[in-house]
């Protein structure tokens, strides 16, 4: 970085959000840090979202083709003149001083190659309760793992352009999980830091089927990359606490054979109360912050999204080992043909 405060380039990936898009921009335009860049880079939206970005004053750069948001980063960093990129996707609204905060922590120490931010407690734009559920579990998620962490998450994600340059881009192959193989290629040269001082507000996915879904493909989908990399954490979709999830889904499993025998209704007690036990602290913070009656709901939603995340793993394992393609999702480009599977 230079002597004096460095360009800062905030690069906004964006597809059809032009609900929360304003909200994003205005939040970008008002931090606190100079100097700043702005740049929309427009994945061939089907709203709104350029003439949203056109009359907050902010220049937009279209990918061509629509091609996912590895891609659409990518072309934001392309055109960035800083010597630090800051990534915010456009359903997040950053507070005023998240640019100044990860300028210093990346200036504090030359180690660190990248600093992921961290979301709110409280959602952009409130729409249901599964969006708060959302909002609440990455909350506590991402406070719990400040610090050091062995993975990237790019809602907000700030690095120096040079570290940029010398990881390469992010894979344009990989539609759904490209943070995690980002992740594998940066941690092991450079430390990466997440903070609660890099923080804003996200406009969480509001309906059951969408997040279900995500849930479901995203840990599917890197099974491939945690099976090649061990040494990886479980990121918010997996979850640090695999016990839980596999818990969750057996007690569905044995669930309906409770009529048989007063042992399957034990085990699928057993089943349910360790699955809840695992995630103590986590329904202790819910309670504290929302009282017993959202807790209630936040327990329920929590145990279903925990039984989809370990059915996706084992239809990741079942992929694995039926497709050799699926199995080479993430070798590097120019090393067989591997593409992102659909979700």
């Amino acid at each position: 970085m230079s002597q004096n405060k460095p360009l800062v380039s905030v690069v906004i990936p964006n597809y059809n959000y032009g609900r929360a898009l304003e909200l994003c921009l205005r939040a970008a335009l008002a931090q606190t840090y100079e100097p700043l860049e702005i740049l929309l880079v427009d994945d061939c939206s089907t709203d709104d979202s350029v003439a949203v970005a056109e009359a907050c004053g902010v220049r937009v750069i279209s990918t061509g083709v629509n091609s996912g948001v590895a891609t659409t980063r990518n072309t934001g960093a392309a055109h960035a003149r800083g010597e630090i990129i800051v990534f915010c996707d456009s359903d997040v609204a950053m507070e005023p001083d998240a640019v100044a905060n990860a300028v210093a922590l990346l200036d504090s120490n030359p180690r660190i190659g990248a600093v992921c931010g961290t979301y709110d407690a409280e959602p952009l734009i409130r729409d249901s309760l599964i969006e708060e559920y959302r909002c609440l579990h990455q909350y506590y998620w991402l406070a719990e793992t400040e610090g050091r962490i062995g993975t990237v998450h790019t809602a907000i994600l700030a690095m120096p352009a040079q570290v940029f340059a010398e990881i390469g881009p992010f894979n344009p192959r990989l539609r759904h999980t490209e943070d995690g193989d980002y992740a594998a290629r940066l941690c092991p040269h450079y430390e990466v830091h997440s903070s609660t001082i890099v923080r804003g507000r996200h406009d969480h996915d509001d309906t059951w089927r969408v997040v279900l879904r995500k849930v479901f493909h995203r840990t599917r989908l890197h099974i491939p990359l945690y099976l090649r990399r061990g040494d990886l954490p479980g990121g918010i979709a997996t979850g640090p606490r695999a016990s839980a999830s596999v818990a969750a889904l057996l007690t569905l499993a044995t669930l309906p054979l409770a009529a048989l025998s007063s042992l399957w209704l034990l085990l699928s007690a057993v089943l349910l109360g360790f699955s809840v036990l695992a995630d103590t602290a986590l329904y202790r913070f819910v309670l504290r912050r929302r009282g017993p009656l959202f807790t209630g709901y936040f327990m329920f939603a929590h145990f279903v999204v925990n039984a989809v995340i370990a059915a996706g793993a084992g239809a990741g394992i079942l992929q694995c080992l039926a497709s050799q393609r699926f199995r080479r999702l993430y070798e590097p480009a120019g090393r067989g043909d591997a593409v992102q599977a659909p979700a």
